[in-house]
């Protein structure tokens, strides 16, 4: 999705689809979601990351109907949605069992709701063979759910989902059982259903790549709160914590104390004996203010020279190395037993590697290559 284009968040004008206002969630004397505030558009691909336990299957409870708020208020098309029951509510829930009827066939599985629902014959006839289109299952309709593979098994349980039309469609780790190559062919699939139908998903995972793949927007949770919600690219490249930074992907993150040197640009003092490193921040710190420098594996070069013009650059020691095909990932021991790894890409044959364990390398990065973050 293009960000770029699609972004009511940065509109003052749009109006949310969905609204968590203050919305606490005790059970007993836990409390699973913690004042919780945030809006959610129309036709967002809305992803809420997480730990287990931080309150994302908590918050999509919530929106189903299945709990409802000890405190605050959600609202779903500036409607208070907690009187409604959840089978009255323009909501959908698609759950990672997928919950099929065995002795159905996928035709029928797909009918299910829309005939509960009293829908004149000829147009659940159209529905559903819409809903089969759209998910590519014509040829399997007649099939039952235990002739079908996984991934069309996990397609017939989306394309019931959206037979009615819902406002909203929650999708609880709705890619879990499928395999690696499966799961990412099927988010490819899931943000096209999504595009073409127009309607808002809400995904819960615990799986970054994948919340990052598909989403509009995550949402990062961490204890009953979001920590972040942002675009995939601004929680990457500019996460506002040290746990988002943690959170997602691979990162180098160094303590150490900051002191202002002209504009933007910081003095980084950390280990003894270590140079000080310099790093640039919009946000400003005090002088030998505790701070955390975190860098992606990606951003750091490695050389058996130092670099000349190096803005940073530390020595150590080739002390792993991970291999991934298309990439490698040096884990390199610093002098005073930090271990920081660089990342890059093997463009040659793995016979012609540069370096190996124990070799003496530089790891070197620019100014700009990180951000720094306030404990």
């Amino acid at each position: 999705m293009n960000s770029s284009v699609f972004a009511p968040w940065d509109d003052p004008q749009a109006k949310p689809l969905i609204q968590f206002r203050n919305v606490t969630k005790r059970f007993g004397q836990f409390t699973a979601i913690d004042d919780l505030s945030i809006d959610i558009f129309e036709r967002e691909f809305f992803a809420l990351l997480g730990p287990s336990g931080c309150g994302k299957t908590t918050m999509m409870r919530m929106l189903a109907g299945f709990e409802t708020p000890t405190e605050g208020v959600i609202l779903l098309s500036g409607q208070d949605i907690d009187p409604i029951p959840p089978n009255k509510r323009a909501v959908n829930m698609m759950f990672q069992s997928y919950a099929l009827f065995p002795h159905l066939s996928v035709w029928e599985n797909i009918a299910f709701g829309l005939k509960r629902a009293k829908m004149p014959k000829q147009d659940l006839k159209e529905r559903v063979e819409e809903m089969l289109r759209l998910t590519r299952l014509e040829q399997f309709a007649h099939r039952k759910p235990h002739q079908i593979s996984g991934g069309q098994r996990q397609r017939v349980a989306l394309a019931r989902s959206l037979a009615k039309a819902p406002k909203l469609l929650l999708l609880d780790e709705p890619l879990g059982a499928l395999d690696k190559k499966l799961r990412q062919d099927t988010q490819f699939e899931l943000m096209d259903i999504q595009e073409k139908t127009g309607t808002t998903f809400v995904i819960v995972t615990h799986d970054q790549e994948e919340a990052m793949t598909v989403a509009s927007r995550v949402a990062v949770m961490d204890h009953g709160r979001i920590v972040q919600a942002d675009t995939p690219a601004k929680i990457y490249e500019t996460p506002n914590s040290v746990y988002v930074a943690d959170f997602i992907g691979d990162v180098n993150i160094i303590e150490g104390r900051a002191t202002p040197n002209d504009g933007e640009t910081y003095r980084i003092d950390w280990a003894e004996g270590q140079e000080p490193l310099t790093a640039t921040s919009a946000h400003p710190f005090e002088k030998g203010q505790a701070c955390h420098f975190a860098i992606r594996p990606e951003k750091v070069t490695i050389s058996s020279e130092r670099p000349a013009d190096a803005a940073n650059a530390v020595q150590g020691k080739v002390h792993d190395i991970a291999y991934l095909g298309n990439l490698s990932t040096y884990h390199v021991e610093l002098a005073n037993g930090t271990i920081m790894k660089a990342q890059s890409a093997n463009t040659r044959r793995i016979s012609r590697r540069s370096y190996t364990w124990e070799d003496p390398v530089w790891l070197s990065w620019t100014a700009t290559a990180g951000v720094l973050l306030a404990d």
